[in-house]
């Protein structure tokens, strides 16, 4: 925008434009070329919903009321976008927590079905109620029996075994095998023959009660003659009424630990 300004000239030869009716001088010093007119700017408003005073003044912002109503709006939408985000949060926690208890009953259930497996097939967990093994094995002492020992094996003289007793099958018993199958089993004075040799026994709890009788048996096929450790105190293959034998089909299976000791209640791990 140009403007017309009148010229004077003053007695300290400066040259001062003055505009009628303005309330502004501009000076200019004659010994520049250039100059700059400044001119006071009013603010442009586009229109009333918002504006703002000199920053140098002290004065207040002022926002008109859609705008509040606007940011009302916005403020409403943010707190619930937070709360569904919680929500959210809570829910996505609740999923975790519900997933990691199923892992745990998933783990719980595998672990409870392998240990049936386990007892079920391969091993035997089992507790002596009686002495008639002392002192190999003692009262309330438990063992460990291997249930597959036997599939492709047959019974060795010397092993322990866990079978069920031929007069009630409903019960288990536990004997050392000392004969087997074709065997010749004499008991006479106390010592115990196999096939006309005596045996060494040095696991039993002491000797055999001395009996005027010899007992005398001949051990069938695929069946064994079994006696406790504890022979003055063991009810077993001399005595049994519906057969002195242990069929190896009946047998349950090989002993192979103790351990626990009822008697020192300590575990321990005593191989038979």
């Amino acid at each position: 925008m140009s403007q017309h300004h009148s010229y004077t000239k003053d007695t300290n030869n400066s040259d001062i434009y003055n505009e009628p009716n303005e309330p502004n001088d501009i000076y200019i010093d004659d010994n520049i070329d250039d100059y700059i007119i400044f001119e006071d700017i009013e603010p442009y408003i586009e229109d009333d919903s918002f504006y703002y005073d000199d920053p140098d003044e002290d004065t207040d912002e002022f926002i008109d009321d859609s705008l509040l109503e606007d940011l009302d709006e916005w403020d409403i939408l943010f707190s619930k976008d937070n709360k569904d985000i919680k929500q959210s949060k809570n829910r996505n926690l609740k999923t975790l927590l519900l997933q990691q208890f199923l892992g745990l009953v998933k783990i719980f259930i595998i672990a409870l079905f392998i240990s049936v497996i386990i007892l079920r097939f391969i091993i035997v967990n089992a507790q002596v109620p009686t002495g008639s093994m002392k002192n190999t094995i003692l009262i309330g002492d438990r063992l460990i029996g291997f249930r597959l020992s036997y599939i492709f094996d047959n019974p060795k003289r010397g092993d322990v075994i866990i079978f069920k007793y031929p007069d009630n099958e409903k019960e288990n018993f536990v004997k050392r095998v000392i004969g087997e199958p074709g065997d010749t089993v004499k008991i006479e004075k106390g010592i115990v023959y196999i096939n006309d040799i005596a045996i060494d026994e040095p696991y039993i709890r002491e000797p055999m009660n001395v009996n005027t009788q010899t007992l005398e048996f001949h051990v069938p096929e695929n069946c064994y003659f079994v006696m406790g450790d504890n022979r003055n105190e063991s009810w077993d293959s001399r005595y049994w009424t519906t057969t002195h034998y242990v069929e190896k089909n009946k047998i349950i299976a090989k002993v192979l630990f103790k351990y626990f000791n009822e008697e020192e209640k300590k575990f321990t791990w005593d191989t038979m």
